[in-house]
């Protein structure tokens, strides 16, 4: 019996009623939304509802009440949550671009994607207006920078007059809280890098980087100034970026002036303009074929492979190579020749991409 496709049988099936009934909590969810039953229950807004008497957090509930709306007004996104091809983290992103008029044209663009990737859809859909380019250093200070006082706690009152009277995520106004407000200086944590999509070939990111950081663009801005006078700190870095992919091409043989002449090597050498046929012909990608029938796509430690091994006659050239990442190279070897036989070698062989 095949354990691993058994399991994969069970996963498959469980992952299908997960969807079902995601699709089914959702199809409720939206009822229970259009005949405002949320309010019986003492609600002022479906996301009140979610938080305060599912317990779902705030991203969740936000996901859930997003959706629901979604289906009440186009009934194709159900479809597209019950069968997975839209993932519950996009659909906040499709609900900023959606229309009656667009909904079956853009809703396949969203298919398959991360949050992420759905926002750079929608912003090639909808690009920000007038998108503002700067750059800004924010210094951040520790604890121990916070001045004594600053670390006290500041009691004030939020004014009653004169002031919006925003709705909050509970549904109380900002103006009905009468509460004093407590704030106490804490030192913030540190936060990944972000990006948000402006257009379709535009994004801000934001990083967090040391001062060190800082003063190496600085000097890196100051050696261009010739080559790039009034470079930004964006140009800076993309010269080093294509100067490190270009590094890395010529560590893989990709080179723009590949040598002509082939001189004879030993058996297993591979030539590099056999390499750059085989990088450039199989898309710097792994080619194992995965058991579902596709390719596994990995771009993590990368190596030339030969179909038909050295040690058995084969030869170093391009219809006899491909690229495996480090993983599926390793298990086609022990498929070949054995597992005490790789566990032997292995330790001596030189890793990195070819």
């Amino acid at each position: 019996m095949d354990i691993a496709l058994e399991f994969t049988n069970r996963l498959i099936a469980l992952l299908r009623s997960e969807r079902h009934a995601m699709a089914e909590f959702l199809v409720a969810l939206a009822e229970f939304d259009r005949r405002g039953l949320y309010r019986e229950r003492g609600h002022t807004s479906l996301f009140s509802f979610l938080r305060r008497e599912l317990g779902l957090s705030a991203g969740a509930a936000q996901y859930r009440k997003t959706a629901a709306e979604l289906i009440q007004r186009y009934p194709t996104v159900e479809g597209a949550l019950r069968e997975g091809k839209l993932c519950l983290s996009s659909v906040c992103e499709l609900a900023k671009v959606v229309t009656a008029e667009n909904c079956a044209e853009i809703l396949p663009r969203f298919f398959g994607l991360s949050s992420r990737d759905a926002a750079a859809v929608a912003a090639t859909i909808r690009p920000v207006e007038n998108p503002p380019r700067r750059e800004v250093v924010v210094p951040i200070r520790t604890a121990s920078e916070v001045p004594a006082a600053a670390s006290a706690p500041i009691s004030f009152r939020a004014p009653e007059l004169n002031a919006p009277n925003r709705v909050e995520a509970d549904g109380r106004s900002e103006s009905a809280r009468s509460e004093p407000v407590e704030l106490r200086a804490v030192s913030p944590a540190a936060r990944p890098s972000s990006v948000d999509w402006l257009a379709g070939d535009s994004a801000r990111m934001h990083l967090t980087v040391s001062k060190a950081f800082l003063d190496k663009l600085d000097a890196a801005r100051d050696a261009l100034s010739h080559a790039m006078p009034g470079a930004t700190r964006e140009d800076v870095l993309e010269a080093a970026l294509d100067q490190l992919l270009d590094e890395r091409g010529r560590r893989k043989g990709l080179t723009a002036r590949p040598q002509k002449t082939v001189r004879p090597s030993r058996p297993e050498h591979i030539p590099a303009h056999v390499r750059r046929e085989v990088w450039e012909r199989d898309g710097g990608r792994c080619t194992f074929v995965l058991a579902s029938g596709e390719r596994c796509g990995s771009t993590h430690q990368l190596e030339l492979d030969h179909v038909v091994p050295v040690a058995r006659g084969g030869a170093s050239t391009a219809d006899n190579l491909r690229i495996r990442c480090r993983g599926h190279n390793l298990a086609e070897a022990r498929r070949v020749f054995g597992d005490a036989l790789i566990d032997a070698y292995a330790p001596r062989r030189r890793g990195g991409s070819p």
